[in-house]
C-alpha cells in the first residue's frame, strides 16, 4: 500500500476527510518552502501538493498563476523542487508529497530520470495537470514502477466516459475539480458538485477529494459533506504573497523576494508571518471539513 493510500484508508477509519493544501514550491523565496510544508502538517493538512514552478500555467488562476510568477524568479526548478521535498523528509518520513506539475519541466529531465529521482526524494504521487489520460500510458508505467501513485483531474465537463476511462488509470485518489475554468474562480455549486462526485464513486473505489473554489471553513464543510478529502490552495497562495507584499500583478514590481534587501531579522519577521498565515487558514479549514 502506497503511503497515500494508507493516508487516505486512516482518514476513512478515522471518519475523518483528507484536508490537502497546495502551495508553489519556491513562493515567495526558496528556503520558506519546507518550512511551510512543516506548518501546513501542524495544522491539520493530511497530503501536501506542491506545484511546480511553471512559466505556463494553464489551469491556474491569476493567484498561483503569481505564485508561479514569484517563484520562477527565485529561479527554482524541478531539481530544486525534488531537493525540497528530500529536505522536508529528514523531519517527516509520513506525510504524504503530491507533485502538481505541468508535463514540460519532467519531459525535459526524461520520465525515468524523473520518476527515479522523485523516489529518491520521498515524492508519493503525481498530477501531470496538461497530460491527457490517451497519452499518459507510458509515463504512468514508469511512475509506478518507482512506487508514485498517478493523481488525475475530473472537471465539471468530463463525460462519463471519460470519467471511467481515467478512473481506470488513476491511483492514490481523484481529484475533481468543483469548477469550470481556473482556479480560484467562479461560484461553488454543492449540488452540482455532489452529483458529479455521486458518479465518480461509483466508478472507482478510490478516494475522490475536490478542489477549485475551497477558501474557508464553510466552503470545506459544505463539500466535505459527500467528498473524502478537500484540497486548498489559492487562497494559501494569496495569503503568502501577501505577508511578502507581492500578491498584486504589477509590471514594473520585483518578483523575486531573495533580491529584496530584507535583513535577516526581516526575513524572519516575514517567515513567521507566513507560517501563521498558513497556520490559520489550514486549521480552520481543516476544522470546518471535519466538524
Amino acid at each position: 500500500m502506497s503511503r497515500i493510500a494508507a493516508r487516505m484508508k486512516a482518514c476513512q477509519d478515522r471518519g475523518r476527510k483528507a484536508v490537502i493544501p497546495y502551495i508553489v514550491a519556491g513562493d515567495p523565496w526558496l528556503d520558506i518552502t519546507v518550512p511551510a510544508m512543516h506548518t501546513l502538517v501542524d495544522a491539520g493538512a493530511d497530503i501536501i501538493e506542491l506545484g511546480v514552478p511553471f512559466s505556463d500555467p494553464m489551469a491556474e488562476g491569476p493567484v498561483i498563476q503569481l505564485g508561479h510568477e514569484r517563484a520562477l524568479a527565485n529561479h527554482v526548478g524541478l531539481s530544486d523542487v525534488l531537493a525540497m521535498v528530500a529536505e522536508f523528509r529528514n523531519k517527516d518520513p509520513e506525510t504524504p508529497v503530491v507533485l502538481m506539475a505541468y508535463a514540460n519541466p519532467i519531459e525535459v529531465m526524461g520520465y525515468s530520470v524523473f520518476a527515479e529521482a522523485a523516489q529518491r526524494a520521498g515524492v508519493d504521487g503525481v498530477l501531470t495537470v496538461d497530460m491527457p489520460p490517451e497519452e499518459a500510458s507510458e509515463s504512468n508505467a514508469i511512475f509506478r514502477q518507482h512506487g508514485l501513485d498517478t493523481i488525475f483531474l475530473i472537471a465539471p465537463t468530463t463525460s462519463n466516459q471519460r470519467t471511467e476511462q481515467i478512473c481506470a488509470m488513476a491511483t492514490g485518489y481523484i481529484y475533481y475539480v468543483s469548477l469550470k475554468g481556473v482556479t480560484g474562480a467562479g461560484h461553488l455549486d454543492t449540488t452540482e458538485v455532489e452529483s458529479k462526485v455521486g458518479f465518480i464513486k461509483q466508478t472507482t473505489d478510490l478516494p475522490v477529494c475536490v478542489g477549485f473554489g475551497i477558501k474557508d471553513a464553510d466552503s470545506a464543510q459544505a463539500i466535505a459533506k459527500f467528498a473524502d478529502g478537500v484540497v486548498v490552495g489559492s487562497v494559501l497562495v494569496d495569503g503568502m504573497g501577501e505577508c511578502v507584499g507581492m500578491n498584486v500583478r504589477d509590471d514594473e514590481a520585483d518578483l523575486n523576494a531573495e533580491s529584496k534587501s530584507f535583513n535577516a531579522n526581516e526575513k524572519n519577521l516575514l517567515a513567521r508571518k507566513i507560517t501563521d498565515k498558513i497556520m490559520s487558514i489550514v486549521s480552520a479549514i481543516a476544522a470546518g471539513a471535519n466538524s
